[in-house]
């Protein structure tokens, strides 16, 4: 029997499953910023590394505040392959279309979690800067959780299945009477499994063409009003 539920954050309650590499590069592409593929990957794996060794994101940043951070930095890598590259054309553009899509994509996640709350206790468990609870209370989303465990606070980091474990014990339930939901195989559902919990996979556009066993989940969705139905 199933007592509670743990969500993943990012990529799971604000893109629609959609890894964040493939939100931005989609806005890229519609905004025609002129850079290639192979290049854009480059920049937004450097802004993600450079904000996680560097304590850029304060805890009372908000996610468009974290937008503008991460958007920069992707431009500074841009910028060394072209010199004549204006940032300033693109960065504004790019944040405003991002929010606008996180904004809808959580209100959507707002009205699945209140509906689930109402007969299980949540908890989030995420890899976030250190102002997740800020970014839950941006959205409205802060008064769904029993407890967030946040990698930046507890120094634990998925897929490092402690992380998982420590969710576990914040709903007070085994881990087989918990569901892990989340958008990365390698990052939610296996480690999740690894500690004994059952999954949902929240299968949108990943970063790579990797393939995946989807015999790993318990369960494979496509948006996320489909756990109501289980």
């Amino acid at each position: 029997m199933i007592k509670g539920y743990i969500f993943d954050y990012g990529g799971t309650l604000d893109t629609g499953g959609c890894h964040w590499g493939k939100v931005f590069w989609h806005l890229y592409q519609r905004l025609h910023v002129p850079v290639s593929e192979a290049q854009f990957r480059e920049a937004y794996v450097y802004a993600e590394r450079t904000l996680g060794r560097h304590p850029i994101i304060r805890p009372d940043f908000t996610f468009l505040q974290t937008l503008e951070a991460k958007v920069r930095l992707q431009m500074e890598c841009l910028h060394t392959y072209d010199s004549q590259f204006v940032a300033a054309n693109y960065v504004p553009f790019i944040v405003k279309a991002a929010y606008e899509q996180t904004q809808a994509h959580t209100a959507h996640s707002r009205d699945v979690l209140l509906t689930l709350k109402q007969d299980y206790p949540l908890v989030l468990v995420s890899n976030f800067y250190g102002n997740i609870h800020t970014v839950l209370q941006e959205f409205g989303l802060d008064t769904l959780f029993c407890d967030v465990i946040e990698s930046a606070v507890v120094g634990i980091r998925k897929p490092d299945p402690r992380i998982f474990s420590l969710g576990v014990e914040a709903l007070a339930v085994r881990p087989e009477e918990t569901v892990v939901v989340g958008d990365s195989m390698t990052k939610d559902i296996i480690p999740a499994k690894q500690t004994g919990c059952h999954t949902v996979w929240y299968q949108g556009e990943q970063w790579d063409d990797t393939p995946i066993d989807l015999t790993i989940p318990n369960r494979i969705i496509h948006d996320l009003s489909t756990i109501l139905l289980a």
